[in-house]
């Protein structure tokens, strides 16, 4: 008995170990382009009139000097979408997947009941054309990569500055064979309490223990979850960027700016006013 508690223990110590030195190991790298490191307009700079993830709402952004932070993931017929929700239905009134139409159809769907549909990756690179930085999220949440290869055909075309980040690591760590001197990072937030479900996946992912696969130099975390020990570890002990969401109030900027976050804003009076 005494042999297997010496094992059992021998075991955790290396498993502790292994979390605190490889696992949960970011890449850290500092981008080479300093102008990442700013401020991100979340889905672009709306509010009143101007719906998320719109050209206009990018165009306003623009015009006001915020960097850019938006969503792709693909339609039907493959095409690169600036879309947040898997689903239709909150910003269009339609009840199917984004995933489910083609490119042709979806641009034919008002965003909130406005003027403004819903864009292309390719436009959107377009109408900003390097005049702010970009912050692009893949969405994914499966083994599907195949977003990856076509974003990464766009931003290889693309003049501007950007830089890429994602939930699923294995989206990072693809996106990086095509673009490998791109500045990514991990989004993070305690996924078991989002979910209401600890599965083995999801504590593994509110540990950050897949940081290994995706090497991120940054972390974006949610605002509430800034002091949990995988964000401290990361940011703290192995010096990764930390960029903050979702940024809400002129009060929160100032908190993410005397910390040294770069925010993901929405809902300021930037918003309101610019």
């Amino acid at each position: 008995m005494m042999i297997i508690g010496i094992s059992l223990l021998s075991f955790l110590i290396l498993l502790a170990l292994l979390y605190l030195f490889v696992f949960v190991r970011p890449r850290a790298k500092a981008p080479t382009e300093p102008r990442l490191l700013c401020d991100y307009a979340h889905r672009g700079l709306h509010g009143g009139k101007i719906p998320e993830n719109s050209l206009a709402a990018f165009e306003r952004a623009c015009l006001a000097g915020y960097g850019i932070e938006l969503d792709v993931q693909l339609s039907k017929d493959g095409t690169v979408m600036v879309f947040h929700d898997y689903t239709l239905l909150r910003m269009t009134g339609k009840d199917k997947r984004l995933s489910e139409l083609d490119s042709a159809e979806l641009q034919t769907l008002c965003l909130a009941g406005s003027d403004q549909h819903i864009p292309t990756f390719s436009e959107v690179l377009s109408l900003v054309n390097g005049r702010v930085p970009l912050l692009v999220e893949l969405k994914g949440e499966s083994l599907d990569s195949s977003l990856c290869e076509k974003v990464a055909a766009l931003l290889n075309d693309y003049k501007g500055v950007y830089c890429i980040e994602s939930f699923n690591p294995l989206l990072i760590r693809k996106i990086k064979k095509y673009l490998p001197n791109a500045y990514v990072g991990q989004l993070y937030t305690n996924v078991c309490r989002e979910k209401q479900r600890k599965s083995p996946v999801h504590i593994l992912l509110t540990c950050m223990a897949f940081n290994f696969l995706a090497r991120p130099d940054f972390i974006a975390y949610d605002k509430q979850d800034r002091n949990s020990f995988p964000v401290k570890l990361s940011t703290r002990f192995y010096h990764a960027e930390k960029f903050v969401w979702t940024v809400k109030s002129d009060s929160e900027l100032e908190t993410a700016h005397s910390l040294h976050e770069h925010p993901i804003f929405e809902n300021t009076e930037r918003n309101l006013t610019s």
